[in-house]
């Protein structure tokens, strides 16, 4: 097999009421120009419209009798595929027409391998608030090589490799929170040999729909699960894609601005603000390759307006989730030791210079 040989791709897609995107994410996927694929959609036990949107179109439905959570889901969608190779993304995630060709290319021909993809930097929503994120994301989620995880947005991995891996981790607050699901099995499968693999060419086109309590809501409850992994995993101070050693900069710049201006405050004096100016230049120039990112996508104006929210109001979000996911592992850290543990069965990376089956599955 060389690396052009189309492979079959399954294409996994949890949706758990989704109706107000699934519909635009399946359109986008059936407009590949790839020749062998499918498209497996789970639904997460939804109480919307958005199962009738999905019978719509001619993809294999998986239907959950309960919520169980985006793992679940994900498992679940991955077991009903005939795919050679996964192609996990989110519903309200929009493929390009080349991103299957792009995948089938860039995973190449060792099957150890997991090659992750990002955002585009301009998402398929317009506002302020929507592009600061899909900007932020594909900044930090390309910065590292090889990165720390690769996220399920844009995701493939060998279908073997996958399920013998024991795929995403359900029995934990891992499983339900579309957050740390894709990092857990990322690291875990890291430790067993595999390879972390990002091409920043396999960019989704992500719908936010967010406002400013949107992107609020998002930053602390984001924070919360990374902070309740990070400490439970032992690299809370990692450089890790979006939760980057910049936004670590960022949050506890803030944080230390705060705690100058209660004690201004306190003390009745100005003298405790005297150092605010050097710890907003330093969280400036932390984050100097974010915001120029800003800039290139978008314009001056537009990083003007990024930074300011960056460095206030999303920081404060980001913090406040961090100290809530903090205070929740010391409150129940048995629980968060008792995750399932795979290693015993990652025997998977043996497969390094394997080659996939030749697929006979038709193509949708």
């Amino acid at each position: 097999m060389t690396i052009r040989e189309e492979r079959f791709i399954s294409v996994v897609i949890p949706n758990r009421n989704g109706a107000a995107t699934v519909g635009q994410c399946l359109k986008a996927a059936f407009a590949s120009d790839y020749g062998r694929f499918e498209v497996v959609v789970v639904d997460d036990a939804s109480g919307d419209a958005s199962v009738e949107i999905i019978r719509a179109f001619p993809c294999r439905l998986v239907r959950l009798d309960r919520h169980g959570g985006v793992s679940r889901a994900r498992n679940a969608g991955a077991r009903a595929a005939f795919g050679d190779l996964l192609f996990f993304i989110d519903g309200d995630c929009l493929l390009g027409r080349e991103s299957l060709t792009v995948a089938n290319a860039s995973y190449g021909r060792r099957r150890d391998r997991i090659l992750g993809g990002t955002y585009t930097p301009s998402p398929q929503d317009r506002d302020f608030f929507s592009a600061f994120q899909s900007i932020f994301i594909h900044h930090f989620e390309t910065k590292r090589t090889p990165p720390d995880y690769v996220a399920a947005h844009a995701m493939v991995v060998d279908a073997e490799l996958f399920r013998s891996s024991g795929g995403f981790i359900e029995d934990s607050f891992i499983g339900v929170a579309a957050s740390v699901e894709d990092v857990e099995l990322c690291h875990r499968l890291r430790r067993a040999g595999c390879r972390l693999v990002m091409d920043p060419k396999l960019q989704v086109r992500h719908i936010f729909r967010f406002s400013l309590r949107r992107s609020l809501g998002n930053a602390v409850r984001k924070a919360r699960y990374w902070t309740l992994y990070s400490l439970a995993n032992g690299d809370i101070f990692a450089d890790s894609g979006t939760a980057s050693l910049e936004l670590k900069a960022n949050v506890l710049s803030c944080f230390v601005q705060a705690l100058l201006l209660a004690s201004s405050v306190a003390l009745g004096s100005l003298w405790p603000l005297a150092a605010v100016p050097s710890l907003l230049a330093f969280d400036l120039w932390a984050n100097r390759g974010l915001i120029g990112a800003w800039r290139r996508a978008k314009g001056s104006l537009f990083s003007l307006l990024a930074t300011a929210y960056y460095v206030s109001l999303y920081a404060a979000a980001v913090g406040i989730g961090a100290v809530a996911g903090a205070a929740q592992y010391l409150w129940s850290i048995r629980s968060l030791r008792g995750y399932r543990s795979c290693t015993h069965r990652l025997d998977t990376c043996a497969l390094s210079s394997g080659r996939s089956d030749p697929s006979t599955s038709p193509s949708s």
